[in-house]
């Protein structure tokens, strides 16, 4: 008579949408999953994220593939259910200040590896989406007709309740944890809610792994910038695209809001000492008079929230994925494309946990090339 074998156990830990959609991808090839968070779910990178669904502009070959990938399986989730208003597909809009040579290197880059991309100038954008301002775009701007947006709260929910209801376990307000080892193998994690052993851990705190696994004695590299999302009050005309702009990014958002984000304010960040962050008002009444003047007639938006935190980042820019070589039994999952990647990332790393054989999608972005 056969015997049958147990049933792999996995902790993961992290709560941002790279943590539950490999905690979901781990239960539906039969793991146990217990799914620990330091605070509540999607409370950190991931509720603070512009998503963008892209891979425009210029990456390795490798992570261009891997992102492709990447919005190849949120295509797959779409067509479930187009009418979902937390996932589209309406395209991207890109456009540099005074650098028209530099938009079109970019279009050539984009065009020598089949990336669907188009320059077009302000009459062919209102073709496209008639709600952007026609005063607002440069000389020339890119089109990418295959680019999107996810709202990843929503996401996270839907995820979520799938990986509840096939058996997954959530610890929520767990605070911090460590990786527990026995004879340098991970054997599970310890935090304020208790000891949890495991077969398997997968570490995907965002901006925090590379601490997490430091104690391990792994050291990655950490460019995480502090960075925020503000999200519009409701407004009566939105856009369809993602635009990524030289004085704000945006994108549609459920509810009739628009997300926005950019980088140009970074500096005017305060750190607090509770480790949290301010930014003055002024300072986000800019950033959303900047957004608006993108969309409509170009009167300002106006901010219903804005959450501030790092944004997570490797050293090199490159994803980190994968198993530990000197800890075994312990992943990482960090990168900066954690929306793009969320859904085949989950995919590749469950496989790799359960069946112990590593995916040659994720050779180059082993933690192993910072040695």
């Amino acid at each position: 008579m056969p015997v049958k074998s147990e049933r792999k156990t996995v902790v993961v830990l992290g709560g941002g949408v790279l943590g539950v959609s490999t905690a979901l991808q781990l239960v539906k090839k039969g793991a146990q999953v217990t799914l620990v968070t330091e605070a509540a779910l999607c409370s950190g990178a991931s509720g603070r994220s512009l998503s963008w669904l892209n891979s425009a502009g210029e990456r390795s070959a490798e992570y261009h593939a891997l992102r492709m990938m990447g919005i190849d399986r949120y295509r797959t989730l779409f067509a479930e259910d187009p009418a979902r208003d937390w996932l589209r597909f309406d395209g991207g809009l890109f456009w540099a200040a005074n650098d028209t040579a530099g938009t079109m290197a970019r279009h050539a880059y984009e065009k020598s590896h089949g990336y669907d991309s188009h320059v077009v100038d302000a009459h062919g954008i209102a073709e496209i989406d008639s709600a952007v301002n026609p005063a607002a775009p440069a000389e020339c701007a890119i089109v990418n007709p295959g680019e999107g947006w996810v709202s990843l709260p929503d996401l996270i929910r839907h995820l979520h309740q799938q990986f509840q209801a096939l058996g997954g376990e959530v610890i929520e307000h767990a605070g911090k944890a460590e990786v527990m080892t026995d004879k340098g193998r991970a054997c599970g994690i310890h935090c304020q809610k208790g000891t949890f052993r495991a077969d398997a851990v997968l570490v995907a705190c965002g901006p925090w792994t590379p601490d997490v696994v430091a104690p391990l004695g792994v050291a990655i590299p950490n460019g995480s910038p502090v960075s925020m999302l503000a999200i519009s009050q409701p407004v009566a005309q939105s856009i369809k695209l993602v635009m990524n702009t030289p004085r704000a990014a945006v994108r549609p958002n459920p509810g009739s809001t628009i997300a926005v984000d950019h980088d140009w304010y970074e500096e005017q960040i305060v750190p607090q000492p509770d480790g949290g962050y301010t930014i003055a008002e002024s300072v986000v009444d800019q950033l959303m008079e900047e957004a608006g003047a993108l969309i409509g007639r170009g009167a300002p938006l106006h901010a219903q929230s804005w959450k501030l935190g790092l944004k997570p980042i490797p050293g090199d820019g490159e994803p980190v994925l994968g198993e530990l070589q000197k800890v075994p039994g312990c992943f990482v999952a960090f990168t900066h494309s954690g929306a793009t990647l969320a859904l085949i990332v989950g995919e590749l790393l469950a496989d790799e946990i359960v069946d112990g054989k590593q995916h040659p999608m994720l050779a180059t972005f082993r933690a192993e090339r910072f040695h």
